[in-house]
């Protein structure tokens, strides 16, 4: 595997990894969540970051296996430019439901490359 796409790869999981550690002392409960802007822009950087991730590592290998790659890439699009239509709950459900699929697959991918 290309070194570049493999460090994109932990940049992903790096980002994954602070998603998850701002829940550790937290509750990981929507409404708190929804009322902590601290928590939503941090959550809302890092989710950037992997969709940054994702755009480079597409631009380098354009058939890349990550599942819904274009999508992520979709994501940080719309957090970075259309920073006032970004729903707390689809932001929700991203870190909910697809993060921890996510990161098993990033995991698959470096696990893979080593």
């Amino acid at each position: 595997m290309d070194e570049r796409i493999l460090k994109w790869l932990y940049d992903i999981h790096e980002a994954i990894a602070e998603i998850e550690s701002y829940f550790i002392e937290n509750p990981k409960d929507f409404k708190h969540y929804q009322s902590n802007t601290l928590l939503k822009r941090a959550v809302e950087r890092d989710l950037e970051i992997i969709g940054e991730a994702v755009n480079r590592i597409l631009k380098k290998d354009p058939e890349f296996p990550i599942e819904y790659a274009k999508r992520i890439v979709g994501l940080r699009n719309q957090i970075i430019h259309s920073y006032d239509s970004i729903s707390d709950e689809n932001i929700w459900a991203i870190i909910s439901k697809h993060i921890p699929n996510l990161k098993e697959e990033v995991l698959g991918l470096i696990e893979k490359s080593e």
